[in-house]
């Protein structure tokens, strides 16, 4: 028996699978051939810091091993969220990346609750970068110099010692925070507008303490005005090999840091982020890298973006807890 077939139906269907091949050639054309343009590195800070100093060290090496240039394009504005919305609604086709910090990632989202993007959901992790080192610094006559010693001075004198950081809601004020709730010690918080005027109050002894990051305060403890207390990493860090860490000086398990992370749109192909991945890690692991690095104050951190991800999970939760215990709001 013959099967008649509608023509109409037939052309419909032709037209249909027709359609569907011309919108999938290029996404897959995209895939197979790229890089075929270049490619914009997006940096949430204005030029001229070590954020934008070590993206613009990356860009061009990384372009030679791609085939393609790779341009730095500074998107400056609110805390760097505002880079990181534009970047997650961005094609995810390999041609858009960010060079992420640590707050915009982290720290924002529990800060603000219409921040339009979710890290997790929006954003596809290719590595860790860079990380900053923090340290907690004190005047020269505060009668400490571990952290041990400061918990006890401050327990002694509960709501008496004052904290500087770079700012509410910053990564140094949350450590602080942290710090101050691990330790069960009751110390007050004094924003600043940056890292340079926290330091700059402690020399000045118009705050007994402060969390900075390390390139802040390299160089400015030899006149003898402020002295370190302790790195906030865990580990220890080659840029201050001889200052010993809170976790070794009265506060197990402490381990703060600033870090950026690059990132790419959602659903980005996974073939094109493991060849970033690979070019990317493989570029931070060289020494020109760790000593360009080391210069800006930041230390290499490749990584895979299984652990990306984990890292920023871990994140998350941790700043969420601080944030809700210490009521810090967005300011």
């Amino acid at each position: 028996m013959t099967q008649v077939t509608n023509p109409s139906r037939r052309r419909a269907t032709a037209a249909a699978l027709a359609l569907l091949a011309t919108g999938l050639a290029p996404a897959v054309r995209a895939q197979e051939r790229w890089p075929s343009r270049p490619i914009r590195l997006v940096v949430p800070f204005p030029p001229g810091g070590s954020s934008d100093v070590a993206a613009r060290l990356l860009a061009p090496r990384l372009g030679e091993r791609l085939g393609q240039q790779v341009v730095v394009e500074n998107r400056p504005g609110a805390g760097g969220t505002l880079a990181l919305g534009q970047v997650a609604k961005a094609a995810p086709d390999g041609y858009t990346l960010v060079l992420a910090a640590a707050g915009g990632l982290t720290i924002s989202p529990s800060l603000n609750p219409n921040l339009g993007y979710d890290p997790l959901a929006d954003l596809a992790p290719i590595t860790g970068f860079a990380r900053i080192p923090f340290v907690l610094v004190a005047h020269a006559d505060l009668p400490v110099s571990r952290a041990d010693e400061l918990i006890a001075l401050a327990r002694r004198q509960p709501g008496r010692l004052t904290f500087a950081s770079g700012g509410n809601g910053t990564a140094m004020h949350l450590g602080g925070e942290l710090m101050k709730s691990m330790s069960e010690t009751f110390i007050v918080h004094i924003p600043y507008r940056g890292s340079a005027p926290a330091i700059t109050a402690v020399m000045a002894g118009e705050t007994q303490l402060a969390v900075s990051d390390i390139t802040s305060v390299l160089g400015k403890t030899e006149g003898g005005r402020m002295k370190v207390i302790g790195v906030m990493s865990k580990d220890r860090t080659d840029l201050a090999p001889g200052v010993p860490t809170l976790d070794e000086t009265g506060l197990k398990g402490f381990d703060v840091s600033g870090w950026f992370a690059i990132m790419a749109p959602a659903r980005t192909p996974q073939p094109i982020i493991a060849r970033l991945n690979a070019e990317i890690t493989s570029l931070i692991r060289t020494d020109e890298f760790r000593e360009r690095f080391r210069a800006l104050g930041m230390e290499p951190i490749p990584t895979t973006p299984e652990e990306l991800t984990q890292m920023m999970r871990a994140e998350l939760a941790r700043w969420a807890a601080v944030i809700k215990r210490a009521g810090v709001k967005a300011e």
